[in-house]
């Protein structure tokens, strides 16, 4: 894992703690990495006080070695206050540096809210939203540092709920193949033993579970689920159809 620099990226996945982005997306992450794609991650915050951690060194030990597990290019964490996350202008702006800096093509980010979870992912969704937006505003050079405006591509979120199949509202869904990473997905999230010790060991089997119930779903062994805010198109509806028998 690269430290941060000026790197280009072609794909930013924002998590409100560390271990957020494993869960949701862990598997989809390796498998692009291990394409050539350059991926990097962003936490908001640090995830620290947490009940089981002795402190926040360990905890980003820990997002280092699950980093380093999925085979991520960089890891930011922005040190905004966990457990009083809330969506403001300077949240929005510290993190659409980020995107200005590193110019990805595609944002991933948490979508829909998550009852009986922690707050901070729905303050995280609308902070990822806003800073999609603000990375690529003209004349407002003042709040980013020198930083030139950036057009991400194509924004996708992740719901992170583990105990029940209703999606998201959304214009569409998406199913990303993740079966030859799905034990790298698991191996990374297993790195945070202060947040799943031995009473929460389900955690694992809920996220295999889900995982491959989703990759059912599109006829994969393992998948994640992806939200879509605009329609998908396609240049040939055979191909995607049919890929089997579409003409070269």
């Amino acid at each position: 894992m690269s430290a941060a620099g000026d790197m280009e990226l072609d794909l930013i996945a924002v998590g409100a703690h560390p271990d957020d982005v494993e869960i949701a997306c862990g598997g989809t992450l390796a498998r692009l990495a291990r394409k050539g794609y350059a991926v990097g991650i962003v936490d908001l915050t640090d995830g620290e006080p947490t009940p089981n951690s002795p402190g926040p060194d360990v905890r980003l030990e820990e997002a280092r070695r699950a980093a380093e597990v999925l085979g991520v290019q960089m890891r930011i964490n922005l040190n905004l206050p966990n457990r009083r996350l809330f969506d403001g202008f300077e949240e929005r702006v510290a993190l659409a540096r980020v995107f200005r800096r590193h110019r990805p093509k595609v944002v991933l980010g948490f979508g829909g809210k998550t009852v009986l979870a922690s707050p901070d992912h729905y303050q995280a969704m609308l902070i990822t939203d806003a800073a999609v937006f603000y990375s690529r505003l003209t004349k407002w050079d003042e709040h980013f540092d020198g930083l030139p405006p950036h057009t991400i591509t194509n924004q996708l979120s992740f719901p992170i709920a583990l105990h029940g199949l209703d999606l998201p509202e959304a214009s569409g869904y998406v199913i990303a193949d993740m079966s030859s990473t799905l034990d790298v997905k698991l191996q990374a999230v297993r790195c945070y033993q202060t947040q799943f010790p031995a009473n929460k060991i389900g955690i694992y089997s809920a996220v295999e579970t889900m995982n491959r119930y989703h990759g059912l779903t599109a006829g994969f062994e393992a998948g994640e689920l992806f939200l879509t805010y605009r329609s998908v198109g396609v240049d040939d509806l055979m191909r995607w159809a049919s890929p089997t028998h579409a003409r070269t």
